[in-house]
């Protein structure tokens, strides 16, 4: 797995979202484009950097405000960024509380303590996991 490609500007993980998944199994791109309404076909996602910052199957025809500003500044990721955390990562930005996108600073944080390899192996999944399945424990 090429985890650097696979990891969007912004901190999500390509790699483990259900609809890149959906490129190797049907039973799971079906359930997508039921829970979307769109055709089969479209319930799939290549990751950010290799869809050029869109989103199809959401509708983004555009890059979103993260892609663009890394791909102006020269950077992979908007932890390397020198105004690390910026707007573009607010909360509201880009939908976030309707999407996983509020997991993005969290993302970019480990990753930027981790190395974005480590990060990728050892912590995205359970990330993820704990988003949506786990008990949060304050």
């Amino acid at each position: 797995m090429d985890y650097r490609t696979m990891t969007a500007p912004c901190g999500l993980d390509c790699f483990n979202c259900p609809v890149y998944l959906a490129n190797e199994n049907e039973k799971l791109r079906a359930a997508i484009a039921e829970r979307f309404g769109i055709p089969e076909k479209e319930a799939v996602c290549q990751g950010c950097r290799n869809e050029g910052g869109t989103i199809a199957f959401l509708g983004m025809a555009e890059p979103c405000n993260v892609y663009r500003c890394i791909a102006k500044k020269g950077l992979h990721v908007c932890c390397d960024c020198d105004d690390f955390p910026c707007d573009h990562l607010h909360p509201y930005a880009d939908e976030a509380s309707v999407r996983p996108h509020n997991t993005k600073v969290f993302n970019l944080c480990l990753i930027k303590k981790m190395g974005l390899e480590s990060w990728a192996q050892d912590k995205a999944k359970k990330v993820k996991d704990t988003y949506f399945k786990g008990k949060f424990k304050l």
